[in-house]
C-alpha cells in the first residue's frame, strides 16, 4: 500500500489569535517539525497543506500545496488539494498541531481499511472520533470535490455517507492532544 501523507496546516488559527499554529515554537522548534518527524516515516510521500507562510513551510523540505477552494474552507479542502497532488492511491492526514501523534498511526489505520475494504479509516479514542487523523482512498476525490462545491465543510458529515471505520487508539489517547490556544501551547510545552 503506497501512501501520500498530508500535514494539514492551512487553517486560520482563530483560537490561537490568528497566527499560523504549525510555525509556533514548541520545545524549541516549530510545532509542525514535531509532526513531520513522527509522520514522515509512516508514509511514502509527504505534502504540507498551507495557505500562508508558504516559503517558511517549504523550507522544511517537502512540497507545499494550497487549497483549491478559497476562503479557508477547513481540513477537507486540505485533503482535497492533497488528493489532487498525491502520487499514491491512499492518503493519510494529520493536523500540524498534534506533536504526539502515534508512531503507528498509519499502519493501524491501514490494517482496518484493508481488512474491512473501507473507503476511509479514522482514529478514535473512547467515543471521540478524530477525523483529521485519517487514511482514505484517493478514488474519493470526485465525491469530496462535489461535497465541497455544494458548501459542505464538516469532515464527519462527508464521511458519514462512506464506508468508514473508526479505529480505536484507547492505548494512546494523549497522542491526539492538539494545541489550539496559547494556554494549551504553554501547558503542553511545560509538560513535555
Amino acid at each position: 500500500m503506497k501512501i501520500t501523507g498530508i500535514v494539514l496546516a492551512g487553517g486560520l488559527g482563530r483560537r490561537m489569535g490568528g497566527v499560523n499554529k504549525g510555525l509556533l515554537p514548541f520545545q524549541g522548534r516549530p510545532l509542525v517539525v514535531h509532526v513531520i518527524e513522527r509522520f514522515a516515516p509512516q508514509v511514502d510521500e509527504l505534502l504540507i497543506n498551507a495557505n500562508s507562510d508558504l516559503e517558511t513551510y517549504a523550507a522544511f523540505g517537502y512540497p507545499v500545496i494550497s487549497d483549491a477552494i478559497t476562503g479557508f474552507a477547513g481540513p477537507l479542502a486540505g485533503l482535497q488539494c492533497g488528493m489532487s497532488a498525491a502520487r499514491h492511491p491512499f492518503i493519510a492526514t494529520v493536523p500540524c498541531d498534534a506533536p504526539y501523534l502515534p508512531d503507528d498511526l498509519v499502519s493501524r489505520l491501514a490494517t482496518v481499511l484493508e481488512r474491512d475494504s473501507a473507503d476511509l479509516a479514522v482514529a478514535r479514542t473512547g467515543n471521540q472520533p478524530h477525523p483529521v487523523f485519517c487514511l482514505c482512498r484517493r478514488t474519493l476525490l470526485p465525491g469530496l470535490t462535489a461535497f465541497l462545491e455544494n458548501g459542505g465543510r464538516k469532515f464527519d458529515t462527508w464521511y458519514a455517507a462512506l464506508r468508514a471505520e473508526e479505529v480505536a487508539f484507547d492505548d494512546t489517547p494523549e497522542a491526539f492532544a492538539n494545541i489550539n490556544t496559547p494556554k494549551e501551547l504553554a501547558c503542553q510545552d511545560k509538560a513535555a
